[in-house]
Order: structure tokens, then sequence, then C-alpha cells
């Protein structure tokens, strides 16, 4: 599958391992507020960089593990995305549920490697410092401090609760046993609790980084929940039982202009853009709104379109194609023919059909 879409609020990109890893802009916040907070005490702003980037990286690593994992399986890893509470591999389908054991125990067993290597090193070198002084961050304790900053890594990781790895390694228990839908209900079900409780306590304890992270817990798991409920109500469709197959397109050679009319007439927010039968790229409204304001309604669709866009096979399984539109337009193409569209709106309406259809018998 080419072109698959980016998680949205996504910046700076680099490769490792040929996986593209991103940063969310919060994550980019969490790191200047953690150096804020860090400096002014008794470890020197250089130190006090070196620890944030140090846990960025452990981050990183623990993200690593569970991709590489995943190729050794035969799982793809579309792309790492580094969010506040951590980092997220998207992987190009969901693996079986022994193999969604391995690829979730792989990440915290990087932080715990990293983190008894440091301890070992330490300890052989006579430089371990007592564990009551490491709660003062200093620069002599620095090294300390990213073990302990592993190993908290990797028992928060290890909560029994999505989205986190223990709640994979839940679900993926659950699932030897139980339908993949309840395995996800019961661990997306453990996540939310766990946030609510963090959250209450985050509250009463004045803690509004616990708060922040409680709320990344609950929408993630939330998020689980209706991406598992999307993908059973799916199940057994191909990918042209959903898509849209009126709509309006553009030539390369036609202007800003023309793409804001069609933008206006119809109800349609993503073009896609051909050169004579064959398409080329794909034009976001998004994209249509920033060319316009930056190179004016005389410049061409050509210059602004996306030419790496999403595509799908009309026969595709549509419950496997969910988890990579990530809210994106895709082009439903056979061969080179350009077939129809699907979007995350019409996405939405076909679930919602298919839940009413579902409920229907029950009611009669």
């Amino acid at each position: 599958m080419s072109g698959e879409s980016a998680i949205g609020g996504t910046i700076f990109e680099v490769r490792a391992f040929g996986i593209p890893i991103r940063l969310h802009f919060t994550f980019v916040l969490l790191l200047v507020f953690l150096l804020f907070i860090g400096i002014g005490g008794k470890q020197s702003g250089a130190f006090t960089a070196l620890y944030v980037l140090a846990l960025f990286g452990s981050v990183l690593l623990h993200e690593l593990g569970h991709a590489l994992m995943a190729r050794r399986f035969g799982i793809r890893t579309v792309e790492i995305v580094m969010f506040p509470i951590g980092g997220l591999a998207r992987l190009d389908r969901q693996p079986r549920a022994r193999q969604e054991l391995w690829i979730a125990l792989a990440g915290p067993a990087v932080n715990l490697v990293i983190a008894g290597v440091l301890v070992v090193w330490l300890v052989s070198t006579g430089g371990w410092v007592p564990v009551e002084k490491i709660v003062q961050p200093t620069d002599q304790n620095l090294a300390e401090r990213i073990a302990l900053g592993n190993l908290l890594l990797a028992v928060f990781n290890m909560l029994p609760a999505f989205p986190m790895d223990g709640g994979r390694v839940l679900r993926a228990l659950l699932a030897l046993r139980k339908t993949e839908r309840e395995a996800t209900r019961i661990a997306a079900g453990a996540g939310q609790a766990l946030a609510i409780l963090m959250g209450l306590y985050g509250l009463l304890s004045a803690n509004f980084l616990l708060i922040f992270i409680a709320m990344f817990v609950y929408l993630g798991a939330a998020q689980e929940s209706a991406t598992a409920r999307g993908q059973t109500l799916a199940q057994g469709f191909p990918v042209r039982a959903a898509m849209i197959t009126d709509f309006r397109t553009l030539q390369h050679g036609d202007t800003m202009r023309d793409a804001g009319g069609l933008l206006l007439a119809t109800s349609q927010q993503d073009f896609p853009v051909l050169h004579g039968d064959q398409v080329v790229g794909l034009l976001t409204r998004a994209a249509l709104l920033r060319a316009m304001m930056s190179e004016g309604p005389d410049s061409f669709v050509a210059g602004a379109m996306d030419r790496s866009f999403h595509r799908l096979s009309p026969d595709a399984d549509l419950s496997e194609v969910l988890g990579n539109l990530a809210g994106h337009c895709s082009l439903v193409m056979e061969g080179d023919r350009l077939v129809g569209m699907l979007t995350a709106e019409n996405l939405s309406e076909f679930l919602l059909l298919r839940q009413i259809a579902a409920a229907l018998p029950s009611r009669g």
C-alpha cells in the first residue's frame, strides 16, 4: 500500500531503519516545559538538556523495539510518532494475538536493558549514588536518573490498560480465548478506568502533569475502542462498499481559482488531480487554502497537490485499512483507473448505517 497518511499535527521527520520518525507538536511543547522546569536547580543547564534528550532517546528506542519486533513477523511500521506520554509505532496491519504479545513486550524490554546496563556500569565503576540522593537532580547523579527513568518507563508502560503496552499485552492474552473486539473492549475499559483514577488523584494532589497524562490515556483508550468497533462493523465488506463514486476532479493545468470554485460549488473537500485520464495527485482543502494565500488564485494546482497520495484497492477488506486512513482522503484505484474516493466523512456514515442495520433485528 503506497502513500500512507501521516498522523496530523506532526513536525520534523528523520528515518531510522527505514522507518519515518515524526514529532507531534505537543511533544515539542513538553520538551520545552521539561527544560524550563529543570533549569535553575542544582543541575546545570547543559546536563538538564542532556537528561531530557536521554529520556527522549529512551522513548525512541522503546518504539524502535516495537517496530523491529514487528518486522520479525513481517509487519511493516508506517511511522513512529512521539507524543507527550510516549511514542506510537503505527503498524500497517493489526498483528495476531501472539504476535502482538511479543511486539508489546519488546518496548519495555528495551528500557529494562538500558536501565540494567547503566546500573551494572555504575556499580562496577563505584559511581553509584545512594538512592535517597537521586531525588535531587545534580550533574553527578545523571546516569542514575537516566537508569531510574528507563525503569519507570518500563513499569508505567506495563500497566494493564490501553493504550499502554500492558494494555496490549492484556488484549493479546484475552484474544487467545475471546474475540478481538471483546478483548479490545475490556482492555480499553481498563485504560479509561485507570485514566479516571489518575485524573482524580492529579486533581486532589494539584499535579497538573498527571492530569495531562490521564487525559491522553483516556483519549487513547477511547480511540482504540472506537477503532475496534469500526473494524468489527466493516469486517467482510470491501472498500468499494463504502467509497464515493460521485465526485469532481481537477486537471493538473487548472488554477487555484478553478479549485476554489469547485470547493464552493460542491460539498467536496479533496480533489483528485488528473493529467488526461491519469491520476497524478490529490489536492486537499488545507493545501488549496495554503496555496491560495501564499501563491495566489492564479497559481496552478500541480504545485500544491500531494503526489504521494494514499491509494486503496476497491477489493481490499475495509476492516484492514481503517487504521491507515488517519482521517485523510484516500483514492480508490483499480490499476491506474480512478474508481472512487474514501473519506473520513463517508466512512463514518457507512459505519453508522452498519451499526443501525446490526441493531434492527434485536428491535424487531
